[in-house]
């Protein structure tokens, strides 16, 4: 499907946030990072929202607030995960320094607010108490990812738990507030809500599964960079508790190399998944949540047709290949 008019709508507000002040050095990281694109899947959310109560672009102010929070959590991700590159380009702590991306990340975050704010009195505190508890999620979200790398054994609950929280209740509160600015009543809101943040697991379980099975060049990047790191995903997560004999051998014997071929350690991975049956159980369940998210939709207090284009975008991301 083609969001392109909202992806060219959304760029065009971004560029009136007011990063273009003074100081540059505090404000131009900011113009940097939105300045790397993406698929503005969020804002897109808050707006589809919206639009099936009111006029879409009343929403406008949230889409974006919820874009600029995306990328301030991007820019300390990367800080905290060393990262060099984001989207192909360098990241912001490298381009500058690391106090600069900082700083720069908190404005953002205190941007987010400022454009969070630009709504009718009336739908302030739902739109606050929504976005405040979306955030402090994503950072409990981000601590248990960083936890992960040191834990021993993380069971396939605190996986989802995790990415739930560092990645699908943003796309719940996208959609919320843009049901609450719309005018839904609180029924629909709630179930928007649950199908942003099922949508948004099944869409983390595809990433994993995409990051080691997908094509490179549809994908943007070398694939199986997951599993050389030895990141916690649900594919390894399974693997370890289901594998035996000579498939559970190599995975340890993997898993506890220091020196090694990347390459023949992806794809002595990815074999073992697929002796498993580990990538047919992650697509199981990419698909039990895509179906859990549906029926949420069906919830709503709305038309079939009035909703389809959350249903299409469902569909899309469902079917993605990068």
């Amino acid at each position: 499907m083609d969001f392109t008019a909202w992806q060219k709508a959304i760029e065009q507000e971004l560029d009136k946030t007011g990063f273009t002040a003074e100081p540059k050095t505090l404000y131009e990281p900011a113009r940097y990072i939105l300045a790397l694109g993406g698929k503005r899947l969020r804002p897109i959310l808050t707006l589809l929202a919206c639009g099936l109560y009111a006029e879409a672009k009343k929403a406008m102010p949230q889409a974006v607030a919820v874009e600029v929070f995306h990328n301030f959590t991007l820019m300390h991700d990367d800080i905290m995960d060393a990262a060099p590159l984001r989207r192909g380009q360098p990241t912001v702590h490298h381009k500058w320094n690391v106090n600069t991306a900082i700083l720069s990340g908190d404005a953002m975050l205190v941007k987010a607010y400022q454009l969070l704010a630009n709504c009718d009195a009336e739908h302030l505190p739902a739109l606050l108490k929504v976005f405040s508890q979306t955030a402090i999620e994503v950072c409990e979200g981000q601590q248990l990812d960083m936890d992960f790398e040191t834990q021993p054994s993380v069971s396939e609950e605190e996986y989802i738990r995790m990415i739930q929280l560092k990645t699908s209740v943003l796309l719940g509160c996208a959609l919320q507030m843009g049901a609450i600015v719309g005018g839904a009543n609180a029924q629909d809101a709630a179930n928007l809500y649950r199908f942003g943040l099922l949508m948004g697991t099944s869409f983390q379980i595809k990433d994993d599964v995409l990051d080691c099975f997908g094509n490179p060049e549809k994908v943007g990047k070398q694939v199986g960079g997951d599993i050389i790191s030895n990141k916690k995903t649900l594919l390894l997560i399974h693997a370890l508790k289901t594998a035996k004999g000579a498939d559970a051998e190599n995975l340890q014997k993997w898993l506890v190399a220091r020196t090694f071929n990347p390459l023949e350690k992806v794809e002595a991975i990815k074999s073992i998944y697929q002796n498993n049956g580990t990538d047919a159980y992650a697509q199981a369940q990419i698909n039990a949540y895509y179906k859990q998210a549906i029926r949420h939709l069906g919830a709503l207090s709305l038309a079939p047709e009035k909703v389809k284009p959350l249903y299409d975008f469902a569909a899309w991301l469902l079917h993605r290949e990068a």
